[in-house]
């Protein structure tokens, strides 16, 4: 953290772009990689989403519960289909209309845990 502090005050009195930039993705790297180790029980588990469904399963083919599965097994991945396919209009080609609106709507009710 002091080295941190000591480069942020060089930076702030010396300008130079090149290591101001390289400041500030080391920075992003270290804020990043700290969240990951700090992660709190707060946030969503990725396979919340698919117990949420189970009841609703029997409507789904094979191929979208195993599609299912791929998006529930990881934090990110829920949150890259969320971005992609629910938060626009575009179409998963893997699943059928009202299933991928089942999933949308569940995963809208945990997105602020995203």
């Amino acid at each position: 953290m002091i080295l941190i502090v000591a480069v942020a005050l060089y930076l702030h009195f010396y300008p130079n772009e090149t290591l101001t930039n390289f400041y500030h993705k080391q920075k992003q790297f270290l804020v990043n990689e700290f969240g990951k180790f700090s992660d709190t029980k707060l946030r969503l588990k990725a396979n919340k989403i698919y117990l949420d469904l189970e009841n609703d399963l029997a409507n789904f083919s094979e191929k979208e519960i195993k599609h299912l599965k791929e998006i529930t097994a990881s934090r990110d991945n829920v949150k890259a289909f969320h971005l992609t396919f629910c938060k626009t209009a575009q179409r998963d080609i893997d699943f059928h209309i009202n299933n991928q609106k089942k999933v949308c709507a569940t995963i809208n009710r945990h997105v602020k845990m995203l």
